[in-house]
């Protein structure tokens, strides 16, 4: 029969009222993927493939053969051993990947363990929270970044635990503030904004012999510039924020430490949930690929602006560590391995309006408060409530991140701030 000689079939055919109306499941395509195949295909691919960086992995839950393959593995998980976890918050292949990329550069040729956590200051507060408790005393530096003040003197306070701030400048004299309570030094050199050295091989041999745990805000000068472990730290704290990832697209901290004090500092992380995501971590191992080369074209770079800037009328001082008229250049020069983007520079004088002209509308340098990344930025500082033993007495301050543009360029654009800054005066 032709389809033209067919009669249609009504509703009220025989052959449907058999069969009833179609079900849902009668209904599905066999074509259309079905709740398991959706769950388990593309799982498993066997054969190894060799690429130059690790594969991301993203993962929450960890899977086992046995109970007792579990069992054990969450074991030594909570025992801290390398590369065991039952979860992702113990740490994925690549997690653990940059946790031991971590502790051979900042560590090696100590025994040390790295662990990562969401931010640079959630580093510095859980290893504080790691190491102390109520009724013990933390010596810190009066030149310290301003949120690990903050944190000392409001959450760790309420907590029972007291911190006291020093001169950076105080070297062995560390000695005459420790008591028995004492737990914690907490170091960062050079100081945030003032970039004071300090002689930390002489602060961490007085805490080793006092039985002090001795750590180190190392943003300034890690990846490449600064070894803390040879200098005696025993924890070395790291944004990955900044140079690390040196892109200004990730947030990420890390508190890498001497394999004897591991132990309180993983519990720590374990028990406060700590972790970081497999996408970010990847991003950390791509950017530590380059940092030798991009540390040292910031180095340079901030080196061409500072020294212009100390032949400047305006200007005071250049606040550089590296530069020969820093107060403790013997000191950087015997301890660091060079210097990085960031430095400070003193006005002789500068009302508000003028910083505002310096500061904004410039092409290159824009106004932002953090640093580490490819763009340079400026920010007037304002530490007068940061500081309660060594104030700032000097003009105002300025503060410059010399990122990877042409150094030439920058001078141009600071030369065309320093006008504004007169012109506004």
């Amino acid at each position: 029969m032709s389809p033209q000689s067919e009669s249609p079939k009504s509703p009220d055919s025989a052959s449907e009222s058999s069969e009833g109306p179609a079900t849902p499941s009668q209904a599905t395509s066999p074509a259309t993927p079905q709740a398991t195949q959706l769950v388990s295909t593309g799982r498993h691919f066997d054969r190894p493939v060799a690429t130059v960086n690790l594969p991301l992995t993203r993962a929450s839950s960890v899977l086992f053969e046995t109970l007792a393959l579990a069992e054990a593995e969450g074991t030594a998980a909570m025992a801290g051993e390398v590369h065991r976890t039952t979860y992702a918050t113990s740490g994925t292949p690549t997690t653990m990947a940059l946790m031991d990329a971590l502790a051979e550069i900042e560590g090696a040729p100590h025994r040390c363990r790295a662990a990562i956590m969401p931010s640079g200051l959630a580093a510095i507060s859980v290893a504080l929270l790691a190491y102390c408790k109520p009724g013990d005393h933390v010596l810190m530096s009066d030149s310290v970044y301003g949120p690990a003040r903050t944190f000392a003197t409001t959450l760790l306070e309420r907590y029972g635990v007291v911190t006291e701030f020093f001169d950076p400048h105080i070297g062995a004299g560390i000695d005459a503030l420790i008591t028995p309570q004492t737990r914690v030094v907490y170091l960062e050199s050079p100081g945030s904004y003032t970039f004071e050295i300090q002689d930390v091989p002489a602060i961490c041999r007085v805490a080793r012999a006092r039985g002090v745990i001795s750590m180190i805000d190392n943003a300034w000068a890690s990846p490449v510039m600064a070894r803390p472990f040879d200098w005696g730290v025993d924890v070395s704290l790291l944004p990955l924020t900044k140079y690390w990832g040196g892109h200004a697209d990730l947030l990420m901290g890390a508190a890498i430490v001497r394999e004897e004090h591991w132990l309180p500092l993983w519990q720590a992380v374990r028990q406060l949930g700590i972790c970081v995501g497999g996408d970010d971590a990847f991003l950390v191992l791509r950017g530590l690929r380059t940092a030798q080369v991009r540390m040292r074209q910031h180095e340079a770079t901030a080196l061409t602006v500072a020294r212009w800037l100390q032949g400047r009328p305006e200007v005071a001082s250049v606040l550089h560590p590296a530069l020969p008229s820093h107060p403790q250049h013997a000191l950087f020069k015997r301890d660091f391995l060079g210097s990085s983007g960031l430095f400070s520079f003193e006005l002789k004088a500068a009302t508000p309006a003028q910083l505002a002209a310096l500061c904004e509308r410039r092409h290159h340098f824009k106004i932002g408060y953090s640093w580490g990344g490819f763009e340079s930025l400026i920010m007037p500082a304002k530490i007068s409530a940061l500081r309660t033993v060594r104030p700032w007495t000097g003009g105002p301050l300025v503060r410059l991140h010399c990122g990877l543009e042409d150094a030439q360029d920058l001078i141009k654009d600071l030369e065309q701030g320093l006008a504004a800054m007169a012109a506004a005066g």
